[in-house]
Parts: C-alpha cells; structure tokens; sequence
C-alpha cells in the first residue's frame, strides 16, 4: 500500500512538543477539543474554525475512550494526516524558488512518497564550500571537488558514497576503515555498497538515518542529503566542545556553580558560555542565541578581537582585529566587514553577510563552532580545588549506547548518557524501538513545576523501571526509579544494555518466525555457518579469545556475503596488537558495508569485550538470515 504519511523530523517532533506544552498549561498531558484550534495556531498551522469542528467531530467518533480529550501523540497524528492531505494536493513535480528555499516533489519509497519538502540555499552554498576545503587534498575526491555553490553539484557528488564516508571521517577520525571504501572502476553495486557503508557507519556515530536509504542519496534528495551532511558535520564541529577533551572549558564555570552542573551542558550551550565568557572579557553585553543576538554583527567583531592571536614574542603570530567596521550603519555590510576579519583567522566558513543579518541559527552555531576549535583562548584556572578524575570522559559502551540511542531518532538528543536520561523519556522512547508499550498516561513531560521537578521526573524513572520488570521481562534486581533518576552509572547501563540487547535480537526474532533466540543459538549458528564454508575458526562463547584476532568475524563475513572480504587485507597467524586493530577495523566496516547496522567499535573485537562482540555476531546472523530468506 502507498504511504503517503509526511515523516515528521526530529525538529519538527520539538517544536509540535514545545507547542502542545503551551496549549496545555496544567501540564496533564491533554488538550481539550475546544482547545484544538488554538494548538493549530501555535504550532504555525492554522485552519478555519469549520475545519476545526470537522476534525474534532471526526476524533470524538473515533475516540475509544470517549475522554473528548487529546493527547500529544493523537495530536501529531491528526498533524501528520492533514500535513499529507496537504502536501498531496498541493504536489507539483516542476521545482520552484522562493526566498532562498527551494521546493520539489518527493518518490521515495521510504520518507516523500507523493510529499513536497524544501531545502536552504544558504545551507547548500555553506556545506559545499565546507566540503571544499575539507577535501581539497584528498586524492579519493579529485573527482568530485571542488563543487559548484551555485548549482545542484552537491546532490550529484553524494551518488557513489565515496563524498559522505570522508565526511564521516572527517568528524569522526577512523570510523570507516578506508580500504573497505570502492574508489575504481565504480559500477552502480560498488556504489550502491559505499552508499550502505556511508550510511551505517553514520548510524554508529550517531545520526538519525531511520528514513535515509542508498537509493535515496543515489537520487540526490536534497533535503536528505542536506540532513544528513548537517548531522555529520555538526558532529564534528562539536566534538571538541567537551570537558574532558578541553579541560581549559573549566574556565566558564559561573559563580559558585558545581562542575557536574557544567559538566551536564550541551555542546551548543557550552558554545554560548565560551562566546559570552569573551564578551565579558570584553565588556560587551552578552548574547542568549545564535540567532536574533548576533543579526548586528557587533558581538562577533568583539568575539574576534579576543580570540585573535596576540603573539607574546616576536616568535608568535599576532593578528590585530580592525573593528573600525562595527561602526558601519548598514548591517549586511557590517557584517561583510566582520566575516573579512574573520578570514584573517581562517575562520570566514558557514555563513555569508546575509546569513549574519537573517539570524540564520543554524549556519551561525557552525561558524562559531568552527571560531571555538581553531581559537578557543581560554586558559585553565590553577588551584581551583576541582578534582580533575571528575573530567574523565565516556568510555566506549557509553559512547556505544548514546550514539545508538541518538540513531534511532530519540527527542531530545542524548548528549550525556545519565544526565540526559534521568526524567526517563528516552527510555520511554527506546522501549518503544522494541515494541514494549508506553502508556503516555503515567508519564510526566517537561516543562515540570520548580516545585515539583524532581517528584515528577521520579515517577517517570519509577514507570520506567517498572515497565522493565513487567513488561519487556528485564533483569533489574535491585533497580529503582530513583537509581535512573540520580544518574545511578551502573544502575543506568544495567537498564540500557538489555534495551540495546532486546533491539538487537529483535531482529533475529523476526527472521526466525518468533523463535526466542539466545547466546548459545547464536554461537551455534555462528559455528554451523563457518563449517559450511569450510573455514578454520570457530567460537565457544562471545569471551573466546581467538575473537581478540577478528578472525571468526572476518571468515563469518566471507560465508555469508562472499567476495566482500579481500584476503589480502586480512592478517592471519601470529599478530600483534596493532595487526589484530587492523584486523578488528576491517572486520567493523565490511560489516556495515554488507548492510550489517553494528554499532560496535574495533577495540570492542580486539578486547573481546563479550557485550559488544555479540551484538556484532547478532548483526552479521541477522545479515545471514535475511539472505537467505529472501
């Protein structure tokens, strides 16, 4: 059947949220039909009042339980039908521009069957002339770059994959093994597998590709294109922009304020903190957005000029900001004159003078992000009496689970893994990804009461937990709400792991007509696989050591999907560490290019650390499965 439900993004998801919040005012979770037209209007959607009362006559006769209430989620619903009744009538397949947006027809048989969807000018001419630069020397994109802003080159160059996997390496360094990618003689099924690479390897740092597939980049769909580009890239501009990578970031600690508190931030806010941390330096007034603030340009003509070089020798470069344009009245050439100073630092990328004067949030945080890796300027305080054991940074199953969790789509995104969990509506979401279901009755959303926060929150993790028990059949022993809810580390993977475990065997469970699968069916089809192709290794349990060599995966792979492995790329007999990290990040990324979604790491292998290791082993078997049942 023809889906013809428009996809609502991450984005929009926030914002339909932040204006049901507003609508219901006594925070219960409900808006009244009468309420209805209202809630339109604040979620920029307003319909006549006769249509209102057709919708509201049209709910009530479907409510089952006759509440005439309306909760959020049969909000988006109603949101998401009158959105696709719209786009369809108004579908035109001929392309128009408007004001920098640029609108189109959609065929995907995932995400824009017959729907309409626009993407930026601005953000196009900004991701190019990024990629250009990034790229410039890479002897794999000599085909490709440099690119056009001023035409659709970009949505080309995405269509043999080669372009997204060095993105994806750009801002996450070694995530693809760069043998694995197909750069000769390329021929629409070694695309189409850089493509699938490209796109599981983005799932495994993080991004939301749930309605992204090869086929839709090979198309060239610009607003997919454009999303995922900005998630990759925004990745790796805020990489750095963490405690525990930059420990000089104490320095933005506020009066008397807890460094856990700091600690808790979001990169963007911590990027806000570093701006105003300059202006104060420089007794200018501070900024609260990345958008209205900064549309005169004059906070960032004084960001530059404290952030520029000032060589304390003769040795040391110094860079002397001319701030003589701030006084210029006409603001688009003021702004041209501060992104002139700009480029004295290298740092002219993401925005134009004309991005600057329209308050484009976006491509603004980019800039200033961009300002934050080259310039910081900060120094570490000494003797502040913080214990730095306190900056340790996440470990590898941390960073595991969050980007998983941040791949599926969860709102809002998972920045830090306790912290960002402790009002459970993640969780919520994540128990949803495995068909546990959530009665949104019981749970309590933001924005919570002063007053009443942390009870709210409490009752949320205590559902929960208790949803875990009951529910999805966890072993929680010793687990409460108040666990999750005071950011409990061990108490908190406890509960993530088996969320994770059940995602992935879900899979199987699907390819194996409903059968419970577990670690020993695993290993025995793992086993049984490598003898029908004739291979040497095998595994006893997912802590064998011969997996520390990658071996077993590597031979698994070569089973189910011959030819992927290239033998000479693989190290066999006596290794070293650093030939099994070789073997281990070979391994990792022919998986994801076979179309194996493994979020694992190649330390995960080499360490054998057994968690990890099956979920590799589950992904492959699913990968197995699935070929053979096709």
């Amino acid at each position: 059947m023809e889906n013809n439900t428009t996809q609502i993004s991450r984005e929009d998801l926030e914002d339909l949220r932040e204006a049901f919040n507003k609508i219901d005012i006594d925070n219960s979770g409900y808006v009244s039909d009468f309420e209805l037209q209202e809630l339109f209007r604040e979620a920029s959607f307003s319909l006549p009042g006769f249509k209102v009362r057709e919708i509201v006559e049209k709910f009530i006769a479907g409510d089952t339980n006759k509440d005439e209430r309306i909760s959020f989620e049969e909000f988006v619903s109603i949101y998401q039908e009158l959105k696709s009744k719209e786009v369809r009538e108004s579908f035109r397949k001929s392309i128009t521009r408007r004001d920098g947006i640029r609108s189109f027809g959609g065929t995907s048989g995932i995400s824009s069957e017959g729907t309409q969807h626009s993407y930026s000018d601005e953000e196009k001419v900004a991701f190019v002339n990024w990629i250009n630069k990034a790229l410039k020397d890479d002897p794999d994109c000599s085909h490709l770059v440099p690119m056009d802003p001023e035409n659709d080159s970009l949505f080309k160059s995405v269509r043999d994959g080669i372009l997204v996997c060095k993105m994806i390496n750009l801002s996450q360094p070694d995530t693809i093994d760069e043998r694995v990618i197909n750069t000769k003689k390329l021929t629409t099924f070694t695309m189409t597998e850089n493509l699938v690479l490209a796109l599981n390897s983005a799932s495994a740092i993080g991004c939301t590709v749930v309605n992204i597939d090869a086929q839709d980049l090979k198309a060239g769909k610009p607003h997919l294109v454009l999303g995922l580009l900005w998630q990759v890239i925004k990745i790796g501009l805020f990489a750095d922009i963490e405690i525990s990578r930059n420990e000089a970031l104490i320095a933005l600690l506020g009066e008397g304020e807890e460094l856990d508190h700091l600690l808790s931030r979001s990169p963007e806010e911590l990027l806000l903190r570093w701006v105003n941390y300059h202006l104060d330096q420089a007794g200018w007034q501070p900024i609260s957005n990345f958008s209205d603030d900064i549309k005169d340009s004059k906070a960032y003509f004084h960001l530059l000029d404290q952030i520029s070089p000032k060589g304390e020798s003769a040795d040391e470069m110094t860079i002397i900001i001319d701030m003589s344009g701030i006084h210029e009245q006409d603001e688009e050439q003021r702004a041209e004159l501060m992104l002139r100073q700009a480029a004295r630092l290298d740092g002219r990328q993401f925005v134009t003078p004309q991005d600057v004067v329209a308050g484009n949030h976006k491509l603004n945080m980019a800039f200033v992000a961009n300002l934050f890796n080259m310039y910081p300027s900060l120094n570490k305080p000494k003797d502040n009496g913080i214990d730095l054991a306190l900056l340790e940074g996440e470990s590898r199953e941390e960073r595991t689970f969050r980007n998983w969790m941040n791949s599926l789509g969860v709102a809002p995104y998972v920045n830090h893994l306790y912290c960002d969990l402790m009002d459970a509506l993640v969780i919520f979401q994540l128990y949803e990804s495995i068909q546990v279901a959530v009665d949104y009755k019981k749970v309590n959303r933001p924005p919570y009461s002063a007053l009443g926060a942390n009870m709210k929150q409490l009752e949320n993790c205590n559902y929960a937990v208790a949803l875990g028990k009951k529910e999805a059949k966890f072993s929680l022993v010793g687990i409460g709400g108040e666990n999750i809810n005071e950011g409990s580390q061990m108490h908190t993977l406890a509960l993530v792991w088996q969320l994770m475990r059940r995602y992935t065997l879900n899979v199987l469970s699907d390819l194996g007509d409903g059968e419970k699968v577990n670690d020993q069916v695993m290993i025995s089809w793992i086993n049984a696989t490598l003898k029908q192709g004739k291979k040497d290794t095998f595994i006893n349990s997912f802590k064998d050591k011969l997996i520390s060599t990658s071996l077993p995966v590597i031979d698994l792979i070569d089973t189910i999907a011959p030819n992927a492995i290239r033998e000479e790329m693989v190290k066999r007999g006596d290794m070293t560490e650093n030939e099994k990290l070789n073997n281990a990040k070979y391994a990792i990324s022919v998986s994801r290019k076979i179309g194996a979604k493994v979020y694992a790491l190649p330390e995960d292998l080499v360490e054998v650390k057994p968690k990890m290791v099956m979920t590799v082993f589950a992904c492959l078997m699913g990968r197995g499965l699935n070929k053979v049942n096709r």
